[in-house]
């Protein structure tokens, strides 16, 4: 298995990489920093490649390096998200929430743009796969340009997976881990994060919350399954039940599950 993960450096994304390195599995991927997890990547010995995802120019050079390093991917996996800025909408730097607009959404489609035509078509099917995030299912304040951004991807995944019809997008929200994206809602403070500061305190200082190994084994499962079944998907490490006969039989069957659609759309239908 060959892939290319975006934001390798990641918190769950450097895990992956342990991971399937560990199962021989032939991994390369981006970094923006080189910092610690940088260092355990390189140590061992999975290539890595510079890209700034806030900087369209910096993609492309990533692309380049990566399509003439990496030809004939089998997966592509977008670990990026950032949380900044935190705060109402009103109330933050519009640049900054542009910003945020274009690395947790815009240019990560302009790299799965370039690196599109490398893909293993001797395959029968590839997979794309990206990070859900919270705010998702419901309205959570101070967080719009991320949540939007997610969102976006979302509704990206089943509209590319019905377009490309060799390759399965989806998309995985991994719930509450201890990562570092947690820390912009630290630093920002009760003033901007309001209700969500003491809660991001409480849950990060608790043992509640989601193992990265479950996050793996979530998109390991993805990665197993059909694109009749996976394709187009919005899936939940922590509320599906993933790997189950159970929840195979009701996707085979139900091609609008797990997708954005307005809720109870039968209710009070106009004759």
């Amino acid at each position: 298995m060959k892939g290319i993960i975006v934001s390798a450096t990641s918190d769950i994304a450097t895990e992956m990489c342990l991971h399937w390195k560990k199962r021989g599995w032939d991994l390369s991927g981006t970094y923006f920093s080189e910092l610690e997890n940088y260092k355990i990547l390189k140590k061992n010995n999975i290539p890595l490649y510079y890209c700034n995802l806030s900087d369209s120019a910096s993609v492309d050079t990533a692309a380049r390096q990566l399509a003439e390093n990496v030809p004939s991917w089998d997966f592509l996996l977008f670990a990026t998200g950032s949380q900044i800025p935190v705060g109402a909408f009103e109330k933050v730097d519009i640049d900054r929430w542009v910003s945020s607009i274009q690395l947790n959404f815009v240019n990560q489609l302009r790299l799965l743009h370039r690196l599109l035509p490398v893909r293993n078509f001797s395959s029968c099917e590839k997979s794309v796969l990206f990070f859900a995030g919270g705010g998702t299912n419901n309205s959570v304040n101070n967080y719009s340009a991320y949540t939007l951004s997610k969102i976006a991807l979302i509704k990206a995944c089943e509209l590319f997976d019905s377009e490309i019809k060799d390759v399965k997008f989806s998309i995985v929200g991994p719930g509450w881990v201890k990562t570092k994206i947690h820390n912009a809602t630290l630093e920002s403070g009760e003033q901007w994060a309001e209700k969500n500061f003491e809660k991001t305190r409480q849950k990060l200082n608790s043992n509640d919350c989601v193992p990265i190994i479950d996050v793996i084994r979530s998109f390991e499962w993805i990665l197993s399954q059909p694109k009749k079944i996976v394709g187009g998907r919005n899936f939940s490490t922590v509320f599906d039940q993933w790997g189950s006969e159970e929840l195979v039989k009701l996707l085979s069957v139900d091609g609008n599950m797990y997708k954005l659609r307005r809720f109870k759309n039968d209710i009070l239908v106009k004759s």
